[in-house]
């Protein structure tokens, strides 16, 4: 988790939700073309970054979508300890991600099979 390890709370508290939802999608677009065999520890990694912001995003931000996220961090928490890639299982959970809020709902259409 070196990536984000130097991010704080106050840091991240600065950008709006939307932000950090979609900074939080973006490690899981990167992870989505992590899924041969051979890139297993780099997916997990990706999966270990996408859990540290939403971690961040949990401890700094609303209640109201406290419960969503925490629920949506069991959905990554379960590819981070599969026994294999699931590219199905991760697409879903990337889509509910981005189902979160409106800003990022717009990136939907991007998404293979949009």
């Amino acid at each position: 988790m070196a990536s984000h390890a130097g991010l704080s709370p106050a840091r991240w508290a600065t950008f709006s939700l939307d932000q950090q939802i979609l900074m939080i999608a973006n490690e899981m677009n990167r992870a989505a073309k992590l899924m041969a065999p051979g890139d297993r520890g780099r997916l997990l990694s990706g999966y270990e970054r996408t859990l540290q912001l939403t971690d961040l995003t949990v401890q700094v931000g609303r209640p109201a979508l406290r419960r969503e996220l925490l629920r949506w961090r069991d959905l990554v928490a379960a590819l981070y300890v599969a026994a294999a890639s699931d590219p199905i299982a991760h697409a879903a959970a990337f889509r509910a991600l981005l189902l979160l809020t409106a800003e990022a709902s717009k990136q939907l259409p991007l998404l293979r099979g949009g």
